[in-house]
């Protein structure tokens, strides 16, 4: 069974065998994907397999763990955390030398984040990694939902476009890659910023605003920013 240190006992699975499943990466937008044009689109004909996949991810018995290593040496934990009456997914961040793993985001009913913003999506994704999950566009896709960014460049789209089209069967992605930049996360859209060299946001509920009581340290706040960003230590 996995392991990932300081976080919650559980049935911590390997879940890349799911990435190959075209339906699984609408389900893991979903809650990107508000409004019925936006789910039609997304989904189509495929709403009750898609929503049979929906049970299997979030059976009690297993929880999907998706790992994105960096460049840096951290990774970044994608768990699907299936308590009953606390399901979600959380969005951590470790390193070999740390004695627990960081929270980036968590998109449940009590969200936390946004953990990412633009640039900092595209750099993780396109990180050069040889091992657990290392497509640019399955890395993209996969931590999209810890996006919040109110200053989306123009050519975001393009790149999100290009990583439906590649793994899903999406018939107008470009339609549903503007629908989830329209609403990125459950959180605002925060403005970003580089402060003493760390990345910070404005967001009430980001664990990167160093104005919230809740936020990490600065010493933590830097070393993420420098692994995301694709910086030395």
């Amino acid at each position: 069974m996995l392991k990932i240190p300081g976080y919650v006992d559980g049935p911590l699975a390997e879940g890349s065998a799911y990435l190959d499943d075209p339906l699984f990466w609408p389900v893991h937008l979903g809650a990107s994907l508000r409004g019925e044009d936006a789910q039609r689109a997304a989904f189509g004909a495929d709403w009750d397999s898609a929503m049979n996949l929906c049970h299997v991810l979030s059976a009690e018995r297993e929880w999907p763990v998706f790992s994105v290593p960096l460049s840096s040496g951290h990774t970044i934990h994608v768990v699907y955390r299936n308590i009953e009456g606390e399901r979600g997914v959380d969005y951590l961040l470790h390193h070999p030398t740390w004695p627990a793993a960081e929270t980036l985001a968590v998109d449940d009913g009590h969200f936390m984040g946004p953990g990412l913003s633009w640039p900092e999506l595209l750099s993780a994704a396109r990180q050069p990694a040889t091992r657990e999950v290392d497509d640019a566009d399955a890395r993209l896709l996969l931590l999209f939902p810890t996006l919040g960014d109110a200053l989306i460049p123009d050519d975001a789209a393009i790149a999100l476009t290009a990583a439906l089209t590649a793994l899903t069967l999406i018939e107008e992605p470009a339609e549903v890659a503007s629908a989830l930049l329209e609403n990125q996360g459950q959180w605002a859209p925060a403005h970003w910023r580089k402060t003493d060299d760390v990345w910070i946001n404005d967001g009430a509920h980001s664990y990167r605003n160093p104005r919230n009581a809740f936020a990490l340290p600065h010493g933590r706040l830097l070393e993420i920013s420098n692994a995301l960003n694709g910086n030395p230590a």
